[in-house]
Formats: structure tokens, sequence, C-alpha cells
């Protein structure tokens, strides 16, 4: 996890205020704020909930620790309650004016475990992450959380029960065997139409793919970081004639369709499931 050291703890592990002014000097030590330091590796969006005053959270440090979101592009930050006064985040003394506010999402809930120096607590981020997105994409999260290993499973009831009622629907739809929040995506697209779908499947001679939907179609999530280079598209391609071997079909989509083009993925989804089963 990400640290942010206020000077006292510095002070505490046995730094001097020469050896502080030394490594800041040096690079090692970051000052974001006044008596605030970080080490340069720290992510920016560290830096910048720093500067303003607040923990990061939420989506964003989920999106920092690898967990799926569907938009990390704004910076969630936990504010102290009661806490108005937020500072500028580039590093000057002055308070935040409200033009720069326009990049962040504050929150004020009062947190059910006791924060990092820093970031929130784990359990309080997923919980804050649920609210802040459409249902699907929490239960991605969720999926890729648990995943993850980033939010252990006999955590999962903290966090629902920092939610209010009318989210314990998500829950029979969690799946920790997910790899991809794209591929938590499209199963949900696949539920809503009825089609009974295994997650994660090993066929003999294939290996596991993503999705096996009503025992004969084979679907295939890309990831954000999916990169495909020869090598790995030779491999698809044996694959496929494996599968076809076998009586499957298989069909793979792009994660920028499963993510911004929902409707479409969809709609081929249904075209395909229309079309006669191969396997008979």
């Amino acid at each position: 996890m990400f640290e942010v050291w206020q000077r006292g703890e510095l002070r505490a592990q046995g730094f001097t205020e020469r050896q502080i002014r030394a490594a800041v000097e040096a690079g090692d030590l970051m000052r974001v704020r006044k008596g605030h330091y970080v080490s340069r590796d720290a992510p920016t969006a560290l830096v910048r909930a720093s500067r303003v005053g607040g923990r990061l959270g939420c989506v964003s440090l989920l999106a920092e620790l690898g967990v799926f979101v569907f938009d990390a592009s704004v910076l969630h930050v936990h504010m102290e309650r009661g806490d108005s006064r937020m500072r500028r985040d580039d590093g000057r003394a002055s308070l935040l004016p409200k033009s720069r506010r326009r990049g962040l999402v504050l929150h004020w809930r009062r947190l059910a475990e006791p924060p990092r120096s820093g970031t929130v607590d784990i359990v309080d981020a997923v919980a804050e992450a649920v609210r802040c997105q459409e249902p699907r994409y929490a239960v991605a999260t969720l999926d890729s959380a648990l995943n993850t290993q980033v939010l252990p499973l006999s955590h999962l009831d903290d966090v629902f029960a920092l939610l209010p009622d009318r989210y314990r629907v998500l829950r029979p739809l969690i799946d920790s065997r997910a790899e991809a929040g794209t591929e938590t995506l499209v199963r949900l697209l696949l539920r809503n139409m009825g089609c009974h779908v295994e997650v994660q499947v090993g066929i003999s001679g294939v290996g596991r793919v993503d999705l096996l939907v009503d025992g004969w179609l084979v679907v295939e999530c890309d990831s954000r970081a999916f990169h495909s280079d020869w090598a790995q598209q030779r491999e698809d391609y044996r694959r496929d004639l494996a599968l076809a071997e076998r009586g499957y079909l298989r069909v793979r989509f792009l994660a920028e369709d499963i993510l911004y083009r929902p409707d479409a993925v969809a709609s081929a989804l249904r075209s395909v499931l229309r079309s006669p089963n191969p396997a008979h």
C-alpha cells in the first residue's frame, strides 16, 4: 500500500531534520505539503490527493492497485468530515480554488476502518467504488478486487455492511474467478439474455477459456491491457482450430467495444446465439 509520512513519523523512525532535507534535495522524498512526504516513486494520484489535504480512495485507489474500474480519469479523494479548506493540488501553499475542483470527486462519509496514512482502507474504498459506479461496473470492480486479492474474500461481508440494502442484489452476481472486468461485463450481458454461462472453463486440448455459453459458444474478452502480437495471434488461430475440432464456436471481443459499445456486443451475441448450434 502507498504511504504518506508526516514529519513526526519520519523523526520517530530516526530521521533528523537534516536527513529529511537531504532526502528531499536528493529526490528520495517528495514534500507534498507542509510536513507531509512521499517516496519518489509515489503515484501521481496519491500526490494530488495528499496535496489537496485528503486521502486517496474509491476508484482512484483501486485503479492504482490494479483493480478494474470503469473510469479512473477523475481523482476521488476522501476528505475529513467538516474540512472545507482544500489545498491546491499543484503543491502551492494557497487554498484550492473552486475552478480547479472539476477534476475531483470528494468523499465525506465517515470511514468504517481506520485510514492509512494517505489512503483509505480497502473495504472503504471498495464500498465507495460500488456507490460511484453503475451496477454492472460495480460488479466488475468487486470481481476484480477479489480475483486480484486486493480485497480478501473474508472482507466481502464488511463491504456490503457499509452499503444500503438496495445493493444486496449485486451479491449473487459476483464471481471472483473473472480475470478481467471486461469478462464480467460480457458475462452479465449473457446472463440478462437468459444464457447459461460458465467462467474460466478448462477444455481438453485447448486450455482455459473466459466464458463457455450454453455448452458450445466460447467467448473471449480482451482486457484493456491486451496487446496482440503475431505470436499471440498465431496461438489464437490454433486455439480456434482446436475448439472447432471439438464442436465449439469462438468469438472474441475487444475491450474498447465491451466498454464503450456494449449494444453492438450484445447485438453480435444475439446473432451468434440464434445461429444453429455447431455441436449439432
